[in-house]
């Protein structure tokens, strides 16, 4: 009885809470100290998430008013910043020319003169210069890709670098216009594209290369003489008559495929960190009409960024298209985001459309890049203020694409 009592005491005496906590304060403090520092350790890794998610927009020659003014570049830059944008594709490549002094351009011949900025300067290092001084990511666009207009001096210059229809018909027609295609199968056609890009990112301070649906072959095409040869020798058989044959449209699609690798490979050599972006059409219409097989390049790794260009008014056929199992894979390996058309100087888009195209991209985590600059507030049936002032709700804080995380300048 005695040894229980002495127990039931010791049990149940009143606590020297004054004593207690004299003794447990040091241990208190390591537990919490201990647990900051681990919560701080895991905040860059939460923080460094959201960083890839795109915001960007598109500068095309339509917009070379605004490119052409150093004082207008700035204007248009400090805007974006204020707007919380983080990435510009200017254009580089369209209509057959460069936008830049090119030495490249000069030898193939298709240089007649330069586009420079009206005191003379080069337009593009303006560009990616302002930008990073408002840290907003600069990846030049290819947006012409293997086309050109047949008048152009790439066209009239080498002939033999362009394929043709099976009807030996060498044009097609797209929102550019009239357009030649140039042979994505042809060593001198892949030399001139790469040395564009390797002059590129070796002479600018660049935050990546972006390839758009034009990177790529209308199905009808490909029946030229130095295709229709190289299928012969390589499948024992001349190609199908048939554009759309199945086994014709995936050895093309891979000849693609195997250039895109190639260039990926000039990009990463000469500055590893760099953005390799691609901006196509959805997946069905790309493989099946374009020759474009983008998810493959995805699945290859070699794409750092994708942006699937959904330009159509209804609500609910951009939400098909952006909710298809392709949108969902690259969601999981890369930044993912939507082309949206912000409107064009002859069909202006409502801000209505933008906003709930914009909504239904961001429900599902997906970034957004806009179709065009100008066409932002320019271009639009609402007052430039009302647009602005929307336009900042898609993007209510910073969210900066670090360079610095991207190793660009290496």
């Amino acid at each position: 009885m005695g040894w229980r009592a002495r127990v039931a005491h010791a049990l149940f005496k009143p606590l020297d809470w004054q004593r207690w906590l004299k003794h447990s304060l040091p241990v208190l403090f390591l537990i919490s100290f201990l647990t900051v520092l681990l919560v701080n350790s895991f905040t860059p890794a939460i923080a460094q998430l959201p960083r890839q998610e795109i915001r960007g927009v598109w500068m095309t020659n339509n917009d070379f008013d605004t490119l052409k003014d150093r004082a207008k570049v700035q204007d248009a830059v400090k805007k974006l910043r204020q707007l919380n944008f983080n990435t510009i594709y200017p254009v580089v490549w369209n209509s057959g020319y460069v936008m830049y002094p090119s030495a490249v351009a000069k030898r193939a011949g298709i240089q007649p003169f330069v586009l420079r900025g009206s005191d003379g300067h080069d337009i593009l290092a303006d560009l990616i210069n302002k930008a990073h001084r408002q840290n907003l990511l600069a990846i030049p666009w290819f947006e012409f890709g293997f086309m050109a207009p047949p008048t152009s001096e790439l066209a009239l210059n080498h002939p033999n670098w362009f394929t043709q229809k099976r009807d030996g018909s060498q044009t097609s027609i797209s929102a550019a216009g009239e357009v030649m295609w140039l042979n994505p199968f042809h060593p001198q056609v892949q030399q001139f594209i790469s040395s564009l890009v390797l002059e590129i990112v070796s002479q600018y301070d660049v935050d990546g290369i972006q390839f758009d649906d034009h990177m790529s072959l209308p199905h009808e095409f490909g029946y030229d003489q130095y295709t229709v040869a190289l299928y012969t020798q390589e499948m024992k058989k001349n190609p199908p008559t048939n554009p759309q044959d199945p086994e014709w449209v995936s050895w093309r699609a891979d000849k693609i495929t195997q250039f895109m690798v190639q260039l990926n490979e000039i990009v990463k050599a000469r500055k590893p960190q760099a953005i390799f972006s691609v901006s196509p059409n959805y997946y069905n219409f790309a493989y099946k009409f374009q020759l474009q097989d983008w998810l493959s390049w995805l699945r290859q790794g070699i794409v750092d960024e994708l942006i699937v260009q959904v330009y159509r008014p209804n609500l609910q056929s951009f939400i098909d298209k952006i909710t298809r199992p392709e949108m969902q894979e690259a969601q999981q390996i890369i930044p993912t985001g939507v082309g949206i058309m912000a409107g064009l100087r002859n069909n202006p888009a409502p801000m209505k459309q933008i906003r709930s195209q914009v909504r239904a991209a961001q429900e599902r985590g997906l970034g957004v890049a806009f179709f065009y600059y100008s066409s932002l507030w320019n271009y639009a049936p609402e007052p430039v203020a009302e647009r602005q002032a929307t336009l900042q709700t898609f993007f209510p804080s910073p969210l900066f694409r670090a360079r610095a995380e991207l190793g660009a300048g290496d």
